[in-house]
């Protein structure tokens, strides 16, 4: 796609656009600003664990960045006037966003279709509505989803006028269009994913965690340092997991990963963690590789 198609396509989907009186969209973001040349940033590990062409590495610093003042985000792939050709989407994973958001603003009303978005508080309180009629506060220790389905609009804001909120949210491609658009949040305990991997996402509303519409499986941990642990991928033949530091130091199949760095692998059977400074916390999330 090129970046000029990219851009016009992606802003639809943003929440750059919201949905005014008049019902028409309008563009309360000037995201069409000049994009400042990145770099390459899609770097293969070249390291014994990992041949060159099962693993990728993208440091946090390589991230794009849109400033608005009220909104400071990091997109490890392409997003809004961020655009970059290695960095489209890993697998079905599309969107990973690190957003800080300063108190008493956020996203105004914006449409989305035919994806799986996940939100996951790191910090302060996140205030959810949507066209279904879900009126809802999202806080550090819980996992938001929303199945965009048809079509669904929605707004977020920073509910509290004294503290910044900061979250990911994640877009996933769905294995089903136009489903029935479906909203779920659910709270983690904190204990399950101390010196474990807590599963928080997975295909099956009877499994631990949200659903979605995509055979994918995420997983929180918070370690301390020298722990170390094994994870298995449910379906290696035709999977990748994408990894995210969300604090702390880590080593990875040997490759070592700082705060918001992010990590893909594929074609492997597990993989080998180990957190390297006290209260490393990380965000794995198994996808399929393939999308269509």
């Amino acid at each position: 796609m090129k970046r000029k198609d990219f851009i016009r396509k992606g802003l639809l989907g943003t929440g750059a656009f919201v949905v005014g009186t008049s019902g028409a969209a309008e563009n309360r973001i000037d995201e069409l600003h000049a994009l400042e040349p990145m770099g390459f940033n899609h770097l293969p590990i070249a390291h014994d664990t990992w041949n060159m062409d099962n693993a990728v590495i993208h440091r946090a610093a390589t991230r794009g960045r849109a400033n608005h003042g009220w909104l400071d985000s990091h997109h490890t792939f392409s997003f809004a006037n961020y655009y970059h050709p290695e960095r489209m989407h890993f697998g079905a994973l599309r969107v990973l966003n690190d957003d800080h958001v300063e108190p008493g603003r956020g996203f105004g009303t914006h449409p989305h279709d035919n994806m799986e978005i996940v939100s996951i508080p790191l910090e302060g309180d996140l205030e959810h509505r949507d066209s279904m009629g879900n009126v809802a506060v999202i806080r550090h220790g819980e996992v938001q989803v929303m199945s965009a389905g048809r079509g669904i609009t929605h707004s977020e804001f920073n509910r509290n006028a004294d503290a910044p909120v900061k979250f990911l949210q994640i877009w996933m491609f769905p294995n089903a269009k136009d489903v029935e658009p479906r909203y779920d949040q659910q709270a983690l305990d904190p204990a399950a994913r101390h010196n474990r991997l807590q599963q928080i996402l997975s295909p099956s509303p009877d499994d631990e965690g949200v659903w979605v519409h995509q055979d994918a499986w995420w997983h929180l941990g918070r370690f301390d340092a020298g722990v170390e642990v094994r994870h298995p991928l449910h379906r290696p033949a035709t999977h990748g997991v994408y990894a995210f530091v969300i604090s702390g130091e880590w080593t990875m199949n040997g490759a070592e990963l700082g705060p918001r760095d992010g990590m893909g692998v594929w074609s492997v059977n597990a993989l080998d963690l180990t957190a390297r400074s006290e209260g490393a916390e990380i965000l794995l999330m198994e996808v399929p590789m393939a999308i269509g």
